[in-house]
This record gives structure tokens, C-alpha cells and sequence, in this order.
């Protein structure tokens, strides 16, 4: 993983089932500066059966009466688009990646070359697909909505006891509502995964806007995950709770920002401090004409700016001493 921030701008299957469409979402995160724009791969026969219903959210978005597996037969991907579109990414400059919902998907993204594995929160207690993911070896994001701390756990023991290394795992909180509700974020889980798991963690973020994900940066996330869309009003089942190009924009550059400023923790004036500290700090002056030989008082010294004298630290170690030449009204003390 990259020091910044790894920004995954999730397209997922705000595509609609069209390569142009998709091919735009690219150009759009892309601009954006996002580092990494994904997809979703699965094929509907083994993802779901042909009666499952749609979640609510899913009902609500789509607008279409239709089964879940009828919805996910209109969102599938296959290989020739997947290459056209990892082409694409390339021209753009943009790394590609894509959640594999199924071993047959995986399989297939690894046969085109992705070295990143990206699992959805709904597959966090899939055993034989966790297993095949580990034994790769690669690099793993884990969504975690929906879960307990102890199933995250369990995945992220099933992955190591697989063969990927724990360095290698970054956990992502994650709340599964579309969108989430701020009351539901619970941000400070995911430094629980941080503390309890002694792992990477970032965060996968559902809410309206984008003020959540920036936080997170702030918290310690290593990677964000937001979905977009082209347009929210398109339909389809993630659009309603995805940003505008727009606003990703806005949203990536707040996070590079907020990397800016959180520093490297030492507490120390900056160049641009250094320049203004003999401005606005003060110095020990004298408050009235004081005389060779005469005592430093209260009453003949005060502290005016600007800084460039003998500090306001040193006022204790002055009061009592003998003046060793004349001072004029505000000239700086000296000892």
C-alpha cells in the first residue's frame, strides 16, 4: 500500500450494463484523481437464485420489477469487456480493479492480471471463498458491513491460515445501508479493528456526501471507498447513494488535503511561523527613560512587540539588576 491515501472511486454497476456508460465512469474518476476506479464481477447464475428477492434499497433505486437475479443478468460483465475496459483504464492512467463475488469471477480477474482482491461485506463468512482469495497471497481489502468484530476476526484468521499475510490485509468498516444513515456510521469502530486486529484499516463509505470519508482520513483510514455515478437520478440499484463527478472531485481533493495538514505530528513553527514569531512576539522594553545604575522595576520595564529582544521568559532574572547604560522610552533592554 502507498503512504496517501488509496482512493477507490467505486463505479460498481452504475454502468447499467453499458461499456460506454462504463467507459465514462472511468474518464470521470480518472479526472477526479481517484487511484483506483472498480467494478463488480459475478456472474448471476452463481451469485443468487432465480427467486431472491432485492433488498429494499435495491427495490426503491431500480424502479424495475424484477427479481435480484434478473437485476444482476443485466449488470454482469464478461471478459471481452473486461479487457476493453482495463484498456481503457490504461490509457487514462488509472489502475483498475474489480470485486469478484464468486471463485469462477476471481479466477477470472486473476486471468486478466489484478493483484488485488477486493471482498464485499457479503462474503466476509463465505469460508471456501475467503480460503481461495488467501491463497494467492496478494494484496486484500476486506469490507466488513454487516459483520461483528468476531466474524471479522474469523475472515481475517481464514485469510492468513490461507497464505496472505496479515501486512498485506487492509480491513475496511463499513455500514451496508444505501444510503447510510450518519446516526449508523459508527466511525470509531474501525479504530477498534485497528487496535483489537493489529491490522490496516480504512473505510467504505455509504452516507450521503462525503464528510464521513474525510473524517476517517483524519482517524487513520489507508484507503477510502466511494461509490459514484454520472448522475443520481439514472436508474439502477447504487446510484441514489453515490457522488456526482463533481463531487468526487471535491471529495479526493479534501482528503489530499487533510493529508497535508495532518503532518508528521512534531510540534514545531514552520518557515511561515518563523517569519511572523519576532512580530507578534514581544520583547522586554524599557516603559520609561531609565538611567545607568538604576534598577529594573515594574515600574520602568513593561513587554511590547516586537520580538527581536530579550525575552518576556527572562523578566524574573531582570527585576532587581542594575541598568549598565541608559535605555530611552521602548528601546530594548539589554543586559
Amino acid at each position: 500500500m502507498q503512504s496517501s491515501t488509496l482512493i477507490i472511486a467505486e463505479a460498481g454497476v452504475n454502468h447499467n450494463g453499458d461499456f460506454e456508460l462504463a467507459k465514462n465512469l472511468i474518464d470521470v474518476a480518472a479526472d477526479a484523481g481517484a487511484d483506483i476506479v472498480k467494478f463488480q464481477t459475478f456472474n448471476a447464475e452463481k451469485l443468487t437464485t432465480q427467486y431472491a428477492n432485492k433488498a429494499g434499497y435495491q427495490k426503491i433505486n431500480s424502479k424495475v420489477e424484477e427479481s435480484q437475479y434478473e437485476m444482476l443478468r443485466r449488470l454482469e460483465i464478461n471478459f471481452e469487456t473486461h479487457e476493453k475496459l482495463i484498456s481503457h483504464c490504461v490509457s487514462r492512467n488509472i489502475k483498475f480493479l474489480s470485486t469478484g463475488f464468486d471463485v469462477d469471477s476471481v479466477d477470472l480477474l486473476v486471468s486478466l492480471g489484478m493483484n488485488i482482491f477486493k471482498i464485499p461485506s457479503g462474503e466476509i463468512t463465505n469460508l471456501q471463498y475467503l480460503r481461495h482469495i488467501g491463497s494467492f497471497a496478494k494484496t486484500v481489502i476486506l469490507s466488513t458491513g454487516m459483520a461483528t468484530l468476531a466474524e471479522v476476526k474469523k475472515a481475517l484468521n481464514v485469510l492468513e491460515e490461507s497464505g496472505t499475510k496479515r501486512s498485506n490485509i487492509t480491513i475496511l468498516h463499513c455500514t451496508s445501508a444505501y444510503p447510510t444513515l450518519m446516526a449508523d456510521v459508527n466511525l470509531k469502530a474501525m479504530l477498534t479493528i485497528a487496535s483489537e486486529l493489529d491490522v490496516s484499516v480504512g473505510y467504505s463509505d455509504h452516507t450521503l456526501g462525503y464528510e464521513v470519508a474525510i473524517a476517517a482520513v483524519s482517524l487513520g483510514a489507508k484507503v477510502i471507498e466511494k461509490h459514484f455515478t454520472l448522475d443520481r437520478n439514472m436508474p439502477g440499484p447504487d446510484h441514489k447513494a453515490s457522488l456526482e463527478p463533481n463531487e468526487l472531485k471535491e471529495m479526493i481533493m479534501a482528503i489530499r488535503n487533510i493529508e497535508k495538514a495532518l503532518g508528521n505530528g512534531v510540534k514545531e513553527p514552520t518557515s511561515n511561523e518563523l517569519e511572523n514569531r519576532s512580530v507578534v512576539r514581544k520583547s522586554i522594553v524599557a516603559k520609561t527613560k531609565i538611567n545607568n545604575g538604576e534598577i529594573f522595576t515594574p515600574d520602568n520595564i513593561t513587554t511590547k512587540r516586537p520580538g527581536i529582544g530579550l525575552s518576556p521568559m527572562y523578566w524574573d532574572e531582570l527585576i532587581g539588576q542594575k541598568a549598565t547604560r541608559d535605555f530611552e522610552k521602548d528601546e530594548m533592554i539589554t543586559l
